[in-house]
């Protein structure tokens, strides 16, 4: 008679969210057995650091020459490459378009899935910026909600103004606040950019990741805890009201297995979280429903230093390990000011490491409107590169979406012309959807199973006993800043829930 493995919880992926699960649920039992599985191998020799701290010189140059770029879709390395890859196992860990994974995504042609061990969590910028207004979804329990983001905040070791201001980050700060002196709290003035890095005194600061977040990833120095990279879910098992497990496949050898579990928490990502919902033949009706995703207006200025009175020969140089001289916030504000910005400085030098100029770098991110007819559709017949169902993206902006992102034109051409010349037809760019990476909403958290969402506020799947979702995809609200703070609410939701739920079993 064959013995099928069991475990206490399952984990399904291994990036921030699953990180974050599975290190509430540690310091919650230290006994509790925790299995964590993801179709993706490390990059490099150690899983779940974050790339921007990797002694290879090679993989490290590689990722901060990305990281340059400034646009969002380049800082995570996805392959230029759009055409289906020939077989997952001869995929190289790292991030992936979803086109070259098999999915119809040309509606959202930038969208990209991280295919290694640590899932995004290694790539991220580690931008943290707290969500405000009709960015928070705190079900009418805004104490708790409070206590929530102070956890993720905690856990993902946000730093308030790591990066800058230097003097010209003092400078455009200045501008901004002037620009939007009265418009919100004084909280959300504009300000360095909150980041989840360790603040070093010099050289490169580390960026926080899922092998930082829960140790044991990276090292292994936890007897409860087992992480199976190279591992597919490729479904689970349900039997009435309850997930009994899952069932796994090797993604090197082909070989089938299945793992039981009393509690499954899905942490994939916005895509393939609800794809394998629908392999399971966990099907609600929001399932894949009111995607999302901020639009991405993107600007860089050059300063006129003759304006400001600025010696080029003192133009600020970032320190050692990092490319931005500043990283700044423009917070949104509700309507008056419903933008977020992300402002990265630079300076540019000679062969000799002189400065000859200073750029601003402007991003706006717009919110989108939450609408069901944005969504995923999941093929009966076809399968992507995975041998799950293959995903279709329908995504287009509203009349009011489109109003807005005109606006943001607008308002990014003022912002630069205060800094230098600019050419809004040559210097600013409305980027493809996808670009930002930051999906939310098809999984969202609801208050009452009314068909318009997929989870309860502490991700429980509704129907399901067991089964619990954790990440962006839950977000059910139109975001503007970046997500993964605002996503990290939703793991300490469901890991709260999960311990609670083994907390009773254990007293029964």
């Amino acid at each position: 008679m064959t013995h099928t493995p069991r475990t206490d919880v399952l984990v399904v992926g291994s990036g921030i969210m699953g990180s974050l699960v599975a290190r509430l649920l540690r310091d919650t039992d230290p006994a509790l057995h925790i299995t964590m599985v993801d179709g993706g191998t490390p990059i490099g020799r150690t899983p779940g650091l974050h790339l921007h701290d990797l002694d290879d010189p090679v993989l490290w140059a590689r990722y901060n020459e990305q990281v340059a770029t400034g646009i969002q879709g380049m800082y995570t390395g996805a392959a230029a490459v759009r055409e289906p890859a020939g077989s997952l196992d001869a995929l190289p860990p790292g991030m992936v378009h979803a086109l070259a994974f098999g999915e119809d995504a040309t509606a959202m042609p930038q969208a990209a899935l991280a295919w290694n061990a640590g899932g995004m969590g290694v790539h991220w910028t580690a931008a943290t910026p707290w969500p405000a207004g009709d960015e928070v979804f705190d079900f009418g329990a805004p104490d708790r909600w409070a206590a929530d983001l102070d956890t993720a905040h905690r856990l993902l070791g946000v730093t308030p103004s790591p990066i800058g201001p230097t003097a010209i980050g003092r400078l455009v700060l200045d501008a901004l606040r002037r620009r939007y002196d009265g418009v919100g709290p004084d909280d959300r003035r504009p300000q360095p950019m909150p980041m989840a890095v360790e603040a070093t005194a010099t050289g490169p600061m580390p960026r926080t990741a899922p092998g930082t977040i829960f140790p044991p990833i990276a090292t292994g120095e936890d007897p409860a805890f087992t992480l199976r990279t190279g591992t597919l879910a490729t479904s689970l098992t349900v039997s009435g009201d309850r997930v009994t497990g899952a069932r796994l496949r090797g993604v090197a050898d082909g070989a089938a297995s299945e793992l039981r579990a009393d509690t499954v928490v899905l942490c994939a990502d916005a895509l393939r979280t609800p794809q394998l919902l629908f392999a399971s033949g966990i099907r609600p009706q929001a399932l894949g429903r009111h995607l999302n995703e901020h639009a991405f207006v993107t600007a860089r200025v050059l300063l006129d230093t003759e304006r400001f009175g600025i010696d080029v020969t003192a133009l600020p140089l970032p320190r050692p390990g990092e490319f931005s001289t500043d990283s700044l916030w423009l917070p949104q504000n509700g309507p008056t000011q419903p933008f977020h910005g992300q402002i990265m400085n630079r300076t540019y030098v000679d062969g000799d490491g002189r400065p000859l100029a200073h750029s601003v770098g402007l991003s706006l991110y717009v919110p989108v409107q939450s609408r069901p007819e944005n969504r995923l559709v999941f093929s009966g017949t076809e399968a992507d590169l995975a041998g799950l169902p293959r995903i279709g993206v329908e995504f287009g902006h509203s009349d009011a979406d489109r109003a807005l992102i005109r606006r943001a034109f607008d308002e990014v051409r003022s912002i630069a012309e205060q800094f230098g010349p600019f050419d809004p037809d040559t210097e600013s760019a409305l980027l493809p959807p996808g670009s930002s990476l930051h999906v939310t909403g098809t999984v969202r958290a609801g208050a009452t199973d009314d068909g318009t969402s997929v989870c309860d506020p502490n991700g429980r799947v509704w129907g399901l006993g067991n089964l619990y979702l954790a990440g962006n995809g839950v977000i059910p609200t139109p975001m503007a800043a970046n997500v993964t703070l605002t996503g990290a609410v939703t793991a300490v939701r469901a890991a709260r829930a999960v311990a609670v739920r083994h907390s009773a079993l254990a007293a029964h």
